[in-house]
């Protein structure tokens, strides 16, 4: 069954509060909780064609938010990014945010619930995983016993050291770009570090600038960057046993599956042993990793990587092609240069680092994504990961805060989505909704299509160049019952054929003898039904002969034989 990964910001997803003051508090702007993941909710995801559930941002992190009266302690704004803060600022790496309990105290309780509500609808849950870096003011307070915490057993008095889990700037104090006065109205006076620590974007000075990432600090594996990036791996890291113990405390509590931060900026090494560390306690356990180097593919998924993030290849094709930058036929280039690897892809048209596709950033408007929707979706199969709100044209031109008018939307502020806001009030707009039933309609028969599901791919663009500006076409068809049996027994064919231009077009889609004898496909006349409009027309099949296929404008045809 093809994975479809619905990604939600966990704080934002359920907020339905409206005011969205710039810089808003908690109290002011409101936060989703896990506890709006009802069981309707949930179906309703399923419905969508959903199969995981990346809950982002559920590990405590750094926030303004005070809640020291729970016990949690206190960060300082001069070193938190947002009032909400980042939730790749990891303050406690066994906690659970407090923004998203209904009841504080019970957090971890909600988490529990939460897991199983999502089990129940049948599908499985997806956590954030941040290995390479830590919120600045890092302290458990949930830790099981017998635990240290990260740092607490360091020599500070070194730059690096293989047993440390910070890198220091011995004899310097940290420089905070955003320095909070005494004089500030948070009342928290200066913020104090000594000696200064590197940051998790491998800034090794005690004074990062604003676009470092100042918030946090950046873990040792063994690493000397000091001298090179010399790796000392034996003894082993102190850092490589913790994460473990991280990684097995969450898959113990029903996670299913770990996205992993910026898993290129880890050693390989550090993943070799730890994946099938925790495979040997809970061997269903999958691990997705992001990653923004090809050259390193095939080290992660020889390290145990299931899926990793195709950003660099086919997600900036697909929005280049999208924007009209790029020739739609060098989609096809991207498939190739990972082919042998291409069931290890997860693609994707948006998520939380990425701008909206709807956002004067990208192309202003969902529906003329349609046809990199289906592409991503019915190509291949691999993955395929959406982000809350992407589903109704989400445009995310706000100005929340600590993230600006961006295109983006916040990761660092109390805020509520607009279109998830409109879609639970019953109010978005009938091009809202068209969208809406168009991704419903795509991700379900990406994921029961067998053709989609196990079946072959043949690219059609090598023989249809005179298409390939802004129109794309491939074939699938699942073969795996003809091939094991040696029958000519019959299975169906799709023709996938998208347009990206704005006009609807009628185009001669040229299918090469090739692929008659590759895919199994006989001669003749057949009768087609698209299955995203249900509409039946008739093909003449040929080799080597076109096939006339009207498509409407930013749209696409799926027919079926």
């Amino acid at each position: 069954m093809k994975l479809i990964i619905y990604q939600v910001f966990t704080r934002l997803y359920g907020n339905r509060c409206l005011t969205r003051k710039q810089n808003g508090t908690i109290e002011e702007n409101g936060c989703g909780k896990m506890a709006d993941f009802t069981p309707s909710v949930l179906k309703h995801l399923r419905e969508l064609g959903v199969s995981h559930v990346w809950y982002t941002g559920v590990i405590r992190h750094a926030s303004m938010t005070d809640y020291s009266r729970f016990g949690i302690p206190s960060q300082h704004p001069s070193v938190v990014k947002g009032r909400a803060g980042s939730p790749y600022a990891i303050a406690d790496y066994y906690d659970v945010d407090p923004d998203l309990a209904v009841n504080v105290d019970k957090r971890m309780d909600e988490f529990h619930r939460l897991v199983a509500r999502t089990h129940r609808a049948g599908l499985k849950v997806v956590l954030d995983f941040v290995p390479n870096h830590v919120a600045r003011q890092y302290k458990s307070i949930a830790k099981p016993e017998g635990v240290s915490d990260f740092g607490q057993n360091d020599d500070t008095a070194q730059g690096f050291s293989p047993q440390n889990n910070f890198y220091y700037c011995p004899g310097q104090p940290f420089v905070s770009p955003c320095q909070v006065a005494e004089s500030d109205e948070s009342g928290a006076g200066e913020y104090v570090e000594f000696p200064a620590k590197a940051t998790g974007n491998d800034h090794f000075g005690n004074a990062p600038s604003r676009n470092d990432w100042y918030e946090t600090v950046k873990l040792n594996y063994g690493v000397d960057y000091y001298a090179g990036r010399v790796g000392h791996f034996t003894p082993m890291p102190d850092t490589w046993q913790k994460m473990l113990h991280v990684l097995l405390y969450w898959a113990s509590k029903g996670v299913d599956a770990f996205r992993c931060d910026m898993v290129f900026m880890v050693p390989v090494e550090f993943w070799r042993w730890v994946i099938p560390q925790v495979r040997e306690h809970y061997p269903d356990v999958k691990f997705i990793g992001e990653i923004y180097d090809p050259w390193l593919y095939r080290d992660f998924i020889g390290a145990g990587f299931d899926w990793l993030y195709d950003k660099v290849g086919m997600y900036d094709a697909l929005r280049d092609v999208v924007c009209h930058r790029r020739r739609a036929s060098d989609i096809s280039g991207q498939w190739q240069s990972v082919d042998d690897i291409r069931q290890h892809m997860l693609y994707f048209l948006e998520n939380h680092d990425e701008q909206r596709i709807a956002s004067d950033f990208f192309v202003g408007n969902g529906q003329k994504a349609v046809p990199a929707l289906i592409v991503s979706t019915l190509l291949g199969q691999n993955p395929f990961m959406l982000y809350a709100g992407e589903e109704y044209g989400e445009r995310a031109m706000d100005s929340e805060g600590f993230s600006g008018r961006d295109g983006r939307t916040t990761i660092f502020d109390y805020w509520s989505i607009d279109t998830l806001c409109r879609a639970a009030a019953g109010t978005l707009t009938t091009a809202e909704q068209q969208l809406y039933e168009f991704h419903r309609r795509v991700l379900n028969l990406a994921r029961t299509e067998e053709a989609v599901t196990q079946g072959l791919m043949f690219d059609l663009m090598y023989v249809n160049q005179h298409i390939g500006e802004r129109q794309y076409a491939f074939l699938r068809k699942d073969c795996s019952q003809t091939r094991a049996k040696g029958t000519d027994r019959k299975s169906d064919t799709l023709l996938v054929v998208v347009n990206f231009a704005d006009d609807d077009v009628t185009v001669d889609v040229n299918i090469p003898n090739h692929a008659f004898s590759y895919l199994h496909l006989s001669e003749g006349n057949v009768e087609a039904v698209d299955l995203l409009t249900d509409e039946h027309v008739a093909i003449s099949l040929q080799a080597d002969s076109p096939v006339h296929v009207t498509i409407p404008a930013r749209g696409g045809r799926v027919l079926k034989f």
